[in-house]
């Protein structure tokens, strides 16, 4: 697991804050901001990472530090991308000193900034910090802790963590994911107990995180293209779908749905009277399925399959297209989608390619332990709640049809 150290200067990370990544089994990469507004690696190791050239991608970071760096004209800046696309994919970032600016140059701002006064009171946590996932736990900031002194916009919906008087936004929260922390000592080698109780409990997130950010950002950065890339499918789920024989009325879930291909033959089963939701991990794929008017055939929800905000036996039909074989505990979710689904409901696990014909395409042999295999598959489902009455893997499309098991 990496977290991305942006930096301007020389060297690599600060030693405390490698220190602080490594006891939450997280690795620092470090670029550094030139000069003329491009980035550069820190060293041999770096010459790229995880596949991102220069600012280019966030496939392969599980967050992001950014030590100072802004420049005056945020056109400029030669961090934005970086962070603009990891804000857009949930990928955590904690941005300090002047970097803190980042973070606010996205998103409508809440309104016109604060007139400049005198900022020599003592930082102070707000109530929000107390529950908020970095800052809860990090207590109180140190005594003597020299404040921001300049005006800052941040977007519409931010969470002020920490202010002072005449100028409220020490720190703050953007979204999900994004913390800009302005007050903290900028040299390299300054560090308080407070701020590595910060950095600690950052580390920690982006750790627990990380499965999740890796979906997220694989996915957000294809989102746009995904619907056209595979509208050659819609046909296959469609034929799919029918497999599952709905009744009218209920609710039937497309999880995992991306852009929701599977919604409309979802809707055309269920009727009026019935209830299709969309969920997926990834914002942006939400996003994208509302672009191509998915919206009309049921609602649009993000969350974890494997965590499902929904009651007990509440559903009748769960569509699951090229999932379930990409989850860490494949059982568990299983066990979820069983938890969910009536006594009378069905599920089908879908994939418009057969495993051999995947296998080929990537050209790799056939994996023994890919959990949709029969001799994997059929335990699973056995063992979390369900029986197998049909199981195909056919040269064009894999299927497999389940229900509750009495």
């Amino acid at each position: 697991m990496a977290v991305v150290v942006v930096q301007r200067g020389s060297g690599e990370a600060p030693p405390a804050v490698c220190a602080v990544l490594a006891s939450a089994g997280l690795t620092a990469r470090t670029l550094l901001l030139t000069d003329d507004g491009t980035t550069a690696p820190a060293g041999p190791a770096d010459t790229t990472v995880d596949g991102i050239d220069g600012i280019d991608g966030i496939d392969g970071i599980d967050g992001l530090i950014v030590l100072g760096g802004h420049r005056p004209d945020p056109g400029r800046s030669p961090g934005r991308t970086l962070v603009r696309e990891a804000l857009a994919a949930e990928v955590p970032v904690l941005a300090l000193g002047s970097g803190a600016r980042l973070l606010t140059e996205e998103g409508k701002p809440a309104g016109a900034p604060p007139a400049a006064t005198e900022g020599n009171g003592a930082v102070r946590l707000t109530p929000a910090a107390g529950t908020d996932p970095v800052f809860a736990g990090a207590g109180l900031p140190a005594p003597g802790l020299r404040p921001a002194a300049d005006p800052l916009e941040l977007p519409a919906g931010a969470v002020v963590l920490a202010t002072c008087e005449g100028y409220p936004e020490q720190a703050f929260r953007v979204g999900a994911s994004g913390w800009g922390v302005r007050f903290l000592p900028q040299g390299p080698e300054a560090a308080d107990a407070w701020s590595d109780r910060l950095l600690r409990r950052f580390a920690d997130l982006v750790a627990a995180r990380a499965e999740h950010t890796a979906t997220r950002a694989f996915f957000t950065r294809r989102a746009d293209a995904w619907e056209e890339r595979f509208a050659y499918q819609t046909p296959a789920y469609e034929s799919a779908v029918a497999r599952m024989r709905l009744a009218p009325g209920g609710l039937a879930l497309d999880l995992g749905c991306g852009t929701g291909r599977a919604m409309p033959a979802l809707r055309a089963q269920v009727g009026p009277s019935g209830r299709v939701l969309g969920i997926d991990l990834t914002p942006a794929m939400l996003t994208a399925a509302a672009r191509h008017g998915r919206t009309r055939h049921g609602q649009l929800l993000a969350a974890d399959c494997t965590r499902l905000p929904l009651p007990r036996a509440a559903v009748r039909g769960v569509f699951s297209a090229g999932l379930l074989n990409h989850l860490p505990d494949p059982r568990a979710a299983l066990r979820e989608w069983a938890r969910v689904t009536a006594p009378d409901g069905v599920l089908l696990l879908f994939h418009p390619s057969g495993h051999a014909e995947r296998a080929a395409r990537h050209g790799r042999p056939l994996d023994p332990a890919d959990p949709l295999a029969a001799h994997n598959l059929g335990p699973a489902l056995a063992a979390t709640g369900w029986h197998l009455d049909t199981y195909e893997d056919a040269p064009h499309h894999f299927l497999a049809r389940a229900v509750p098991r009495g």
